[in-house]
């Protein structure tokens, strides 16, 4: 289904003006970056990690990678890891935590409120989790800003933002105010594994675009009366980047299988997919940049919307270094599984 689903998607994002829709975003203006939403919400992307008992699809995390991935393709704005993957599952994990919801009027279960508006598409929402994840990103469209410390997650309240090098991008200081739930320190774990996850799709889509722009470009550019990727040197270049990227696909698939079986090693698959994806993004940038020459550099030109989207999801849900040294944590102690 994966396959089938990102093709429709793919489809769908091709004539929705995403790039538009993302510079708009990037200068404040966020309805067509939202119309974009409701669109996914329409093909029932925004209800993927939502549990079917709350109005979602319950899918697998392969058909949520699917989805990011193709999300990451187009450049799609606003917090596509934080709203589509980590809240869910921090929300419906509470189940197993002691839960002490907000009051609300006539009793209300914020939660299911909560996961069945995630589900619709009525509903955007962020989250901070620090250390890992210090900001929320994209506050300003979310309509529901979580607060996660240790084992305890709070409804949360914005301070001073800012924009990330990816423009269309904000990141904001949280300040917890309302108890949502303590001991809920598996929700939380899971909830940046799912959200890394995402994030890991995000960069092998980004990646995929950069080097199909970058094959359009070097097809089309001339030099000394040939096209520039006739050029040995070109066609080496991007072969590496086509490599990195098929080479970091099985670990992607490899750690949503893991964490859609409850596998001890999901945490290590995670890492592993993030670092392999992150780097093959990042070739494919660098590559991008040099067989375009000087107008990758200019904001003006849509590559620049994957440049820096990728440069700053390399360094989002916790650093290379961080995410190697959980590897080689769980390779000491023995875990070759």
């Amino acid at each position: 289904m994966s396959t089938e689903f990102a093709a429709v998607l793919h489809d769908m994002l091709a004539g929705a003006g995403v790039p538009v829709a993302a510079r708009r975003w990037a200068d404040g203006e966020l309805a067509p970056g939202l119309a974009v939403w409701r669109q996914l919400a329409g093909l029932g992307v925004t209800a993927l990690a939502v549990p079917e008992k709350w109005d979602g699809l319950g899918a697998s995390p392969l058909d949520l990678v699917a989805a990011c991935e193709e999300l990451g393709h187009h450049a799609v704005p606003g917090p596509v890891a934080e709203s589509l993957a980590a809240v869910p599952a921090l929300l419906a994990g509470l189940d197993d935590a002691s839960p002490e919801w907000l009051a609300a009027p006539g009793g209300a279960d914020l939660r299911a409120d909560w996961l069945a508006g995630l589900a619709a598409g009525d509903l955007i929402a962020t989250l901070a989790v620090p250390p890992r994840l210090p900001f929320a990103a994209d506050a300003e469209a979310a309509g529901l800003v979580l607060l996660a410390k240790a084992d305890v997650v709070q409804v949360a309240g914005t301070g001073a933002s800012h924009r990330s090098v990816d423009a269309a991008r904000s990141l904001s200081a949280v300040t917890g105010h309302g108890l949502v739930a303590r001991g809920a320190g598996a929700a939380v774990a899971r909830a940046l594994d799912m959200g890394t996850l995402a994030c890991s799709a995000q960069l092998l889509g980004a990646g995929r675009a950069l080097l199909e722009a970058s094959v359009r470009h070097v097809s089309v550019r001339t030099q000394f009366g040939r096209p520039v990727g006739a050029f040995q040197a070109v066609k080496h270049k991007l072969a590496d980047v086509a490599i990195g990227l098929e080479f970091a696909r099985p670990l992607l698939d490899a750690a949503a299988a893991a964490l859609g079986d409850g596998s001890a090693t999901s945490g290590r698959d995670v890492s592993a997919a993030k670092v392999a994806c992150a780097d093959a993004a990042s070739l494919a940038a660098r590559a991008a940049l040099q067989v375009h020459g000087a107008i990758g550099y200019t904001a003006e030109h849509d590559l620049s919307l994957w440049l820096t989207k990728v440069r700053a999801l390399v360094g989002a849900w916790g650093s290379q270094a961080e995410h190697r040294e959980r590897v080689m944590a769980a390779l000491a102690d023995g875990d070759l599984s």
